[in-house]
Formats: structure tokens, C-alpha cells, sequence
């Protein structure tokens, strides 16, 4: 079962890009994050069209999540993250998928820190990690997979000393990470490339992806029922390459049937 994640950067706009991945690479399921669209803007029938059925949580201009298969078998759990019933940001949803819970995330970027987005960015991350423990106390196999805006260590972000005021690279962001991966999840990308230079992400400014100063910022988190399952995880990083791509580049892993 091949999973992949992609924040696709505004669906409308990156939807020929969205099309021509998901044709080239076939993910059994897909998570797409920052859809800014609202919810009757989804291209539902442009990814019918392609084998793919979905269920989204969209967003006018801002944030938004969906769960795409090449089955028509989502089993929608929830879209939204518990803990606080007046956050109305579109940036989870959760979907059974052949057996396995997978939760579809957009965390904040928090920037500028310090201040309320900053404020905003953890308190979600607490919450996140609480729904997590649940997810992980279930039993269950679980995939958390997206655009976590967290480089958890200094190998995952180019010229480290450049970051350290940044929401993203901030010790408090990084230790919720580290927090949340405590519970005993394991980060796929990097379980099956310790030690190498990663990124999923790179900035459309200064020729970033030119010169390769880049960011990995999307995670995939599998729970102890899918770590033996694991055989292979990578970057499409051509991907970003693309014209009129997203400034971030799809996401896999390869699991055992």
C-alpha cells in the first residue's frame, strides 16, 4: 500500500500539477493539504475522472484538507481535531482507509514568534498530542501524515543557524515534536534514512530549490502496528521542479501488505 502526502499550495491553481502526479506516481492514498478553496470548490470530478474518490474539508483562501483513494472506501472518523470547539481553521480530518486510521494535518506555521499565531501553533500542537495518545492507546494502526511546519532536528533544515527565531526551528516547537513522537511513534522518512539530508520543502524565493536550501517539514508518523510494515519512503522532489508547482514536493511510504 503505497500512502503519500502533498501540500498542494492552492488546489485550483496547482490542479494540472496535482493531476499529472497522481497519474505518474499512483498513490493508493493521497493526504493534500492547503486546498484554499472552500468546500463546493473542490475538484471532486477532475479526480473522479482520474480514479481517485475523496473526502475534503475545505476552506475559502485559507488552509483545508482532504483524503483521496483510488478506492471508494474512506470511512470519514472526524474533521476536525478535538479540544477546541471554536477553532474553525479547516487543518485536520480523519479517514479509515483498508484497516488503517489516517490522519490528514495542516499544523500552524506560527509566525511571527513570538505572539498569538505562535500562541495558536502550540496550543494546537497540545492537542494534537493529546488526540494522538488516543489514536495510539486504541491499538490500532495509524498513520499521521502532513505538513507538521516543524523541522524536528538540524539536518532537516539548511543553514540551521539562520532559523533559530523562526516558528518553525523554535526549541518549543521542536520539543512538542519531539513530545508527540515520544508517545512511540515512528518518523518514517527519516527510520529509513537516518543521517541524510532530506527536504520536502523549498521556499520560491533566492532560487531555493536551485541551490537546495531547503526544509523537511512534512512528516509521516506511523504507530507501532505499521513500523514492521514499512519497506520503502521517499521524496518526489521533481516534483517541485515542475512548472507552476507547489513550493513543497510530494511525500511517500511503501507499506506491507
Amino acid at each position: 500500500m503505497k500512502i503519500a502526502t502533498y501540500n498542494v499550495n492552492g488546489i485550483t491553481a496547482r490542479l494540472p500539477v496535482l493531476l499529472r502526479w497522481l497519474q505518474e506516481t499512483t498513490p493508493d492514498v493521497a493526504c493534500l493539504q492547503e486546498l484554499k478553496a472552500p468546500q463546493e470548490k473542490f475538484p471532486e470530478d477532475a479526480l473522479r475522472d482520474i480514479g481517485y474518490f475523496a473526502k475534503w474539508h475545505g476552506q475559502k483562501s485559507w488552509n483545508g484538507v482532504a483524503i483521496l483513494s483510488r478506492k471508494d472506501n474512506i470511512q470519514e472518523v472526524r474533521r476536525a481535531l478535538p479540544g477546541d470547539d471554536e477553532d474553525s481553521h479547516s487543518r485536520y480530518i480523519e479517514a479509515i482507509v483498508d484497516g488503517i486510521t489516517i490522519g490528514c494535518l495542516y499544523l500552524p506555521n506560527g509566525n511571527p514568534a513570538p505572539g498569538p499565531k505562535f500562541e495558536y501553533k502550540l496550543k494546537w500542537f497540545e492537542r494534537l498530542t493529546t488526540h494522538a495518545a488516543e489514536l495510539m492507546n486504541s491499538g490500532k494502526p495509524v498513520v499521521l501524515t502532513g505538513d507538521y511546519n516543524v523541522m524536528p532536528t538540524e539536518l532537516d533544515v539548511y543553514k540551521p543557524e539562520r532559523w533559530g527565531d523562526d516558528a518553525l526551528f523554535r526549541p518549543e516547537t521542536r520539543q512538542a515534536f519531539h513530545t508527540l513522537m515520544s508517545q512511540g511513534w515512528t518518523d518514517a522518512l527519516r527510520e529509513l534514512n537516518p543521517g541524510v539530508k532530506i527536504y520536502t520543502f523549498w521556499d520560491y524565493f533566492r532560487n531555493a530549490y536551485g541551490r537546495d536550501a531547503g526544509l523537511r517539514i512534512d512528516h509521516f508518523l506511523l504507530s507501532p502496528q505499521l513500523k514492521s510494515k514499512l519497506v520503502d519512503a521517499g521524496v518526489c522532489r521533481d516534483v517541485r521542479g515542475w512548472e507552476k508547482s507547489s513550493d513543497h514536493a510530494p511525500v511517500w511510504i511503501q507499506l506491507r501488505d
